[in-house]
């Protein structure tokens, strides 16, 4: 039988990479040009696939905006396909907000263009995350095309059907051995082309007669004379092969006409067996992966829901504001920008936009809280702290917040007068700083005008904070004072209602939980050892030295507190400065590193913070080691809209790895990655770890009940041969250095702890998590602020009221985000399970709303839900569902 060969000429664009996004930007000018000039001109060029990214014609059209029209006719006649992403993002270490927003302004982009191609196109993502078939399915999107992370063991065909974590399924159509196949062609062998390798498997694996020929690779330009070489290549091939220039879409449709039985396969597809899929790049410039964490928990869980909260007030929602906000996450996002396996150039370029994406998105939740805090009824008092809360459960916390004050001395109150507990940890005069800037737009109104001003550091505890909504306290000045602060002293042992806390004689601690007795002995072990790696993978060192905080001299001091207690723990660590000191055993230098842990009132959860001078040593790796003494053959991670089992330990690939290694792109190593935590757990107990930088984790030891975090890890080359985890040629390019990879400054990372009386799967952990992550938010408000601290506003009328809640969520079901549907009075709530078992739950409203439904992710309705006194019983969720509900008022 004749098999079809489907030639799908495309472009992989890497927008960065050893190159910046601007150098990328001239080429991209000039070859896409080429491509519009050459669909013009040549009706036998059929299409060209734009590498599946809207950002691209984005970045185009800004430069080119004469070319508008002519874009716009192609894409309505399917020639030149876009979308349906805006950036080729990450699929592991990015949040579940981020990818949906990543397909919904793509799909946004390209419709202003004229379409989208409706299929998942991932030609390059290092691995296939187990929630994206709901999240394609949810978009409407039942096919995609990939390529890493299936192996050929568990999907012999290149046809088959994924099923994701939750049950929902794509069709698979993979990509046999790349997207750069077609690429480069020997044009002298045309003949024997479908019969030698890579062709020969692309054949091989095919489920039906239809063969794909993705014809371009990184950064290519159009091949002009692709129809004139389809037709030597139809002459040459003539009664075996037919070929033509086509889409996916065609090939696609050819495929399901056939109607080929296809096989399942399901769960997260993370295999380098067939291809790299770089499993410890999760690592990799530690300091940029640790503003990714913070800053997507805070688009999803602070920025978009306080919006929504102003929204409800009648404050405009900012579409545009927010989309260019996530467009520059989404940027950072783009696979190899997420991974950082990028040049020290282009490093710089993505902690830039991070910064960006910092300063715009607290700035809009700045102003947003300051619209509706001065708006409440204060009762003529001076000095307002509103404490917003964008969770919708209702909230007791104790936050860290720096405030100004006219004197030392103050009380706090909340609207029903009673005192506010807090402990002051710090003051500063500045004075001279903010009274000499305050702003008076009618100089000779009378205000508050204090002689004396404090930057005044507390620990501040805030009581029943009402769901999704704000609560008003007062600060009242008394008679200022000197204020003695407290000392940190000498002391091995700290505790508060659910834990005590003491440190051994060898710098570990035993971790008592009080809710069952249960005392975890020799937790919190720091471990240091060699990284010979490069910026796609973590690998150890042919010899290596593991060198751990048990082994080091260290000092210990305790702070006590009213609402805090805490253990300072410094190691003075010695350790070799690079490779060729670790390869002899000699230990030349030192590495000081200042472990703290925190207790604080009424908190289930064991804060920690390590600082680190990493000025003196190069090429290593630093992690830290709690032992939950759990036997079991699983973890559990949270992963977007759900959680995962993973073995602990990937036995029988590593059996066939050592039987083939020359077979294997890379070792199987069970270092994974997380959304927000890992936890092993039996049927009476669990511990958690909350990381809030890198999330890399890896269970170890003889029962692997120890869960290891990486901290960070250092390396000096975008790319590296023979790597003990990754054998044979480099990834990226061995020529490009990246000194600043080794981060050789001061270093300062978070993370927490959680033990459990209960199995995980009877637990709140995913909702405490989410708690952690999303802190409860404080606004000052004084006349006298205005100038330094903030923008003068003109003055407005007070009448809302002193404390307030929308809604509050009766369920173990996970907030994912609130957010408003823009140019309406109407949000969606997301929310999924984290269980392993089916969860209900039900929404209180304050406000009657007049329509809540289920819709998609394209905001597509699905069906209403019937309101009753205020509340809406939400549909019952299995394991890893999630499900957006839209409140219309």
């Amino acid at each position: 039988m004749v098999k079809k060969v489907f030639i799908v000429p495309h472009t992989h664009w890497d927008r960065e990479w050893f190159f910046t996004s601007s150098t990328a930007k001239i080429y991209l000018l000039k070859d896409l040009k080429d491509v519009i000039d050459c669909l013009e001109n040549d009706i036998k060029y059929h299409s060209f696939l734009l590498d599946g990214q809207a950002s691209l014609i984005e970045d185009y059209l800004k430069w080119r905006p004469q070319d508008m029209d002519r874009v716009k006719k192609l894409v309505k006649n399917k020639r030149l396909l876009l979308g349906p992403w805006y950036t080729q993002t990450d699929q592991f270490m990015v949040s579940a907000e981020s990818i949906v927003n990543n397909l919904r302004i793509g799909m946004q982009e390209c419709d202003k263009l004229g379409g989208y191609m409706n299929i998942a196109y991932v030609p390059d993502s290092f691995g296939q995350e187990s929630s994206m078939p709901q999240i394609y399915r949810e978009f409407d999107i039942h096919d995609a095309v990939l390529y890493r992370g299936f192996s050929l063991s568990s999907a012999p065909k290149s046809e088959f059907i994924w099923q994701g974590e939750d049950g929902s399924e794509v069709t698979v159509y993979r990509m046999a051995c790349g997207y750069f196949i077609g690429g480069v062609i020997n044009e002298t062998k045309l003949a024997e082309l479908m019969t030698e390798e890579p062709f020969k498997t692309v054949t091989l694996t095919a489920t039906t007669n239809n063969l794909l020929f993705p014809n371009g690779s990184d950064m290519a330009p159009i091949r002009f004379d692709l129809p004139k070489f389809t037709s030597k290549l139809n002459h040459a091939n003539d009664g075996k092969f037919t070929f033509k220039v086509a889409s996916l879409e065609e090939y696609i449709k050819a495929v399901r006409q056939q109607n080929p039985l296809l096989k399942r396969i399901s769960g997260e597809q993370d295999c380098g067996k067939d291809m790299r899929v770089h499993k410890s790049i999760y690592s990799s410039r530690a300091d940029i992966k640790q503003l990714n964490t913070k800053l997507q928990f805070y688009l999803s869980n602070i920025m978009e829901p306080i919006l929504t909260l102003g929204n409800h007030f009648g404050f405009e929602y900012p579409e545009q504001a927010v989309n260019d906000i996530w467009k520059k996450m989404f940027k950072n996002a783009a696979h190899d920008s997420m991974g950082n396996c990028v040049s020290d150039r282009v490093n710089e370029d993505i902690e830039m936009r991070y910064k960006e994406v910092q300063d715009l998105s607290t700035g809009l939740v700045e102003l947003t809280m300051r619209e509706i805090s001065t708006r409440i009824e204060n009762a003529n008092h001076p000095i307002t702290l509103t404490v917003f809360n964008s969770m919708p459960v209702i909230r007791n916390e104790v936050l860290h917040y720096t405030l100004y004050s006219p004197s030392r001395a103050f009380s706090i109150r909340d609207i029903q007068g009673s005192n506010i507990q807090f402990e002051i940890t710090n003051i500063k005069d500045v004075t001279k700083k903010l009274t000499d800037a305050t702003i008076q737009l009618d100089p000779g109104k009378q205000i508050y005008h204090p002689q004396k001003v404090y930057q005044i550091d507390l620990d501040i505890e805030c009581t029943q904070i009402p769901s999704f909504g704000y609560k008003q306290l007062y600060l009242s000045v008394l008679p200022d004072q000197e204020r003695h602060l407290k000392r940190i002293v000498e002391g091995k042992m700290i505790e508060n209602e659910f834990y005590r806390i003491e440190v051994n004689d060898d710098g570990s601690l035993n971790i008592l939980d009080k809710s069952n007795q249960y005392l975890y002995q020799n937790q919190a072990i720091l471990e240091e050892n060699g990284d010979d790696g490069d910026s796609y993978n973590y690998s150890p060192p042919r010899k290596d030295m593991h060198i751990f905080s048990t082994q080091q001299s260290y000092k210990v001091y305790q702070y006590l507190g009213k609402l805090k207690n805490q253990l300072i723990i410094n190691f003075n660590f010695k350790i070799p400065s690079n490779l060729t000191k670790r390869a002899q055993k000699v230990v030349d230098t030192t590495m000081p590193v200042s472990l703290e842990v925190t207790l604080t009132k009424n908190s289930k959860i064991i804060a920690f913070k390590i600082n680190v001078d990493n000025r003196k040593s190069k090429s290593h790796r630093l992690c830290i080691n709690f032992d939950s003494e759990i036997v079991t053959k699983t973890s559990i991670a949270d992963m977007q809209f759900g959680t995962v089992k993973r073995q602990v330990v990937k036995e029988k690939e590593l059996t066939l790895w050592r039987q083939e290694t020359d077979k294997w792109q890379e070792m199987p190593i069970s270092i994974n990655t997380m959304q927000s935590f890992v936890a092993i757990s039996n049927n009476t107990r669990c511990m958690a770890v909350i990381p809030q930088g890198v999330r890399e984790y890896e269970c170890i030891g003889k029962n692997h009940s120890i869960m290891r975090l990486t901290i960070f890890r250092t390396y000096g080359m975008l790319g590296k041969k023979n790597l003990l985890y990754r054998p044979g040629r480099a990834s990226g390019d061995e020529t490009v250095v990246t000194p600043q990879a080794q981060l050789q400054k001061k270093l300062s990372f978070e993370f927490a702890l959680k033990t459990l009386a209960t199995t995980y799967d009877q637990s709140s952990l995913a909702n405490e998590v989410k708690q952690w992550d999303t802190p409860l938010q404080i606004y000052e408000y004084a006349e006298f602020l205005n100038g330094r601290l903030t923008f003068p506003f003109n003055p407005v009328k007070r009448k809302y009221q002193e404390e307030l809640s929308l809604f509050k969520l009766e369920s173990n079901l996970v907030t994912s985000t609130i957010k408003t549907v823009p140019g309406t009075k109407s949000y969606e709530i997301r929310l999924y399970n984290p269980l392993f078992h089916e969860v209900g739950g039900k929404i209180v409203f304050t406000q009657t709303p007049k329509l809540v439904k289920l819709v998609n992710l394209k905001g597509v309705g699905q069906s209403e839900l019937l309101i009753e006194n205020n509340q809406v019983v939400l549909p019952k969720l299995k394991h890893a569902k999630f499900i957006t509900v839209y409140c219309q008022f």
